[in-house]
C-alpha cells in the first residue's frame, strides 16, 4: 500500500469547498456543451442544414478542445489551477452567450471554438486538484462527486434549454447559462491550491522532491513521453476514444432522434432524453463511485473489472432499446436509460485508475494526455461520423421510398439506423477495459517507486 492510500485529507474543509466549486464547474460545463444538441432541430430548419453540417460543429468544437487541452494540462501541473479555472469558465461562459447572437453558421461555428477554449481548462485542472486533495482509497468517491456534474448538467440543459427555447426562442437558451459561470469563476479563486510537493501531510522525500523540481525543468515532450510508456495508460487512451465516441454521438443528436423517430415535439423530446442520458447517470456515478472504491480495496485491477462488466451489461440495453418500434417510447426510455446508467460506471473506474498509475507530479499533463487523444480519436468524430451515417443511410431510404428528395421520415429512418454503431463500440469498450485491466498491478506499482 502506498503512503498516498494511507493519508487523511490534507485539509478537510478546502477539500470540501474545493469539491464542490468543481462540482459545480463541471455541471455548467457539460450544460453550456449540451444547449446546442437540445436546440438542434429548429437551428438546423431555420437555417437548412443536413445532419453532417451539426454533426461538424460538435466535431470542431472538440478537435479545438483537445489542441488547447494539452498546453492547459501542462499549466495545470506549472500553475495556480485555480486561477485557470477561474479564467477557463468566464472564458467559456461569455462565448455560450455569443452562441446566442449568432446570425448564421459560420458565426455559431465561431461562437463554439470559444466556448471549448474555456471548457478545456476544466479537467486537467480539476482532476489534478482532485487527486492532490483526496487519497487513493476515496479518489474515486470524489471523482464520482466532481463527474455528477456530466449527467446533472446534460439533465438541467436538455430540460431547461428545450423549455426556454419553446417559449423564448433557441437563442434564449444560450443566454440563461452565461451569469451562473461568471460566479463560479469567482469562487474558483477562494479553491486554496493544495502542495505538489506532498503525498500526505508535508511529508515529502527528498527524492520526490527533486523529481518534481526535474519535472519543472523538463522539455514539453518529455512528460508525455514518459507518459505514454505506460501501458494501461495507452489502454486507457484507446478506452476513452471509444466511450467518447458514443458519448458524444447520444449527446449530440438524442433530442433529434426522439423527435424525428419517435415523434415527440421539442419539450418532450428535452424531457426524454434529460432523464434518458443525464438524470440516470446520477444514481450509477454515486452508487458505482462506492463501489469502485471498494474494489480497489480488494483487487488492484478491481476498478478496471468493474468498468468492464458495467459496459458488457450495457450494451445488450442499448442494443433493444434501439430495436423498439416508432412510438415505443416508454420502453425506449426504460432500456436506453439502464443501458447509458451503466455507461456512465465507466468515468468512476477509469479516472481513479488514471490518478493510480501516474506520479502526483504528473496528474495534470496526464488527464490532458488522455482528454486530448480521447477526443481526437473518438469524441471528436462521433458527432460527425453520426451525422454522416444519418445522412447515408436517409438517401438509402430515400431511394427505397422511390422518393427524390430527403424528407422528414426518410431523415428519421437515417438517423435510426446510423444509431446501431453505439451498442458495437459499446461492445468493443468492454473488451479494452478488460486488457487494462491485465497491466494495471505492475503499472500501479511503478507509479508508487516513481513518486
Amino acid at each position: 500500500m502506498s503512503r498516498d492510500e494511507v493519508v487523511p485529507l490534507k485539509d478537510t474543509s478546502n477539500a470540501r469547498f474545493a469539491l464542490f466549486v468543481l462540482f459545480a464547474i463541471n455541471l455548467l460545463n457539460f450544460y453550456d456543451r449540451q444547449i446546442l444538441a437540445a436546440v438542434t432541430e429548429p437551428i438546423r430548419r431555420e437555417w437548412s442544414l443536413s445532419d453532417s453540417a451539426v454533426g461538424w460543429l460538435g466535431t470542431a468544437f472538440t478537435l479545438f478542445y483537445a489542441a488547447v487541452g494539452l498546453p492547459l494540462g501542462r499549466w495545470a501541473d506549472l500553475g495556480s489551477r485555480s486561477k485557470i479555472l477561474s479564467v477557463g469558465v468566464a472564458v467559456w461562459s461569455v462565448f455560450t452567450a455569443a452562441s446566442g447572437l449568432a446570425w448564421n453558421y459560420a458565426s455559431l461555428f465561431l461562437a463554439r471554438m470559444g466556448v471549448g477554449l474555456g471548457e478545456a481548462s476544466c479537467s486537467p485542472a480539476a482532476n489534478s486538484l482532485i487527486g492532490d486533495l483526496f487519497p487513493s482509497t476515496r479518489r474515486a468517491r470524489a471523482i464520482s462527486v466532481f463527474m455528477l456534474g456530466l449527467p446533472l448538467g446534460i439533465f438541467f440543459s436538455n430540460l431547461l434549454s428545450g423549455l426556454i427555447a419553446r417559449s423564448y426562442g433557441w437563442r434564449a437558451a444560450f443566454f440563461v447559462a452565461t451569469v451562473p459561470g461568471l460566479l463560479l469563476a469567482l469562487l474558483a479563486l477562494r479553491i486554496v491550491e493544495p502542495s505538489r510537493d506532498t503525498l500526505g501531510k508535508g511529508d515529502a522525500t527528498r527524492e520526490h522532491k527533486n523529481a518534481s523540481a526535474a519535472f519543472h525543468r523538463a522539455s514539453f515532450m518529455q512528460p508525455y513521453l514518459e507518459l505514454w510508456k505506460i501501458p494501461t495508460l495507452r489502454w486507457i487512451v484507446l478506452s476513452g476514444a471509444l466511450a467518447n465516441f458514443n458519448a458524444y454521438a447520444v449527446n449530440a443528436f438524442m433530442p433529434a432522434y426522439l423527435m424525428r423517430y419517435h415523434k415527440l415535439t421539442l419539450s418532450e423530446a428535452s424531457v426524454a432524453a434529460a432523464f434518458t442520458i443525464g438524470a440516470v447517470g446520477v444514481v450509477s456515478l454515486i452508487l458505482g463511485g462506492i463501489v469502485a472504491d471498494w474494489t480497489r480495496t480488494k483487487r488492484p485491477d478491481g476498478r478496471l473489472l468493474l468498468g468492464s462488466l458495467a459496459l458488457m451489461l450495457s450494451t445488450p440495453c442499448v442494443f433493444f432499446a434501439l430495436t423498439q418500434p416508432s412510438g415505443a417510447v416508454s420502453s425506449f426510455v426504460i432500456l436506453l436509460g439502464l443501458g447509458w446508467m451503466l455507461f456512465y460506471i465507466y468515468y468512476v473506474t477509469v479516472y481513479p485508475a488514471v490518478h493510480d498509475i501516474v506520479p502526483p507530479r504528473l496528474r495534470g499533463t496526464a488527464m490532458a494526455l488522455y482528454f486530448f487523444w480521447m477526443y481526437v480519436l473518438g469524441g471528436a468524430f462521433g458527432s460527425s461520423m453520426l451525422g454522416m451515417l444519418s445522412d447515408r443511410f436517409a438517401k438509402r431510404a430515400m431511394h427505397i421510398a422511390n422518393e427524390t428528395t430527403i424528407s422528414e421520415a426518410t431523415r428519421a429512418i437515417g438517423l435510426h439506423d446510423a444509431f446501431f454503431v453505439v451498442p458495437l463500440l459499446s461492445l468493443l469498450l468492454s473488451l479494452v477495459l478488460f486488457a487494462a485491466s491485465r497491466t494495471v498491478a505492475v503499472d500501479m506499482r511503478r507509479a508508487e517507486l516513481r513518486g
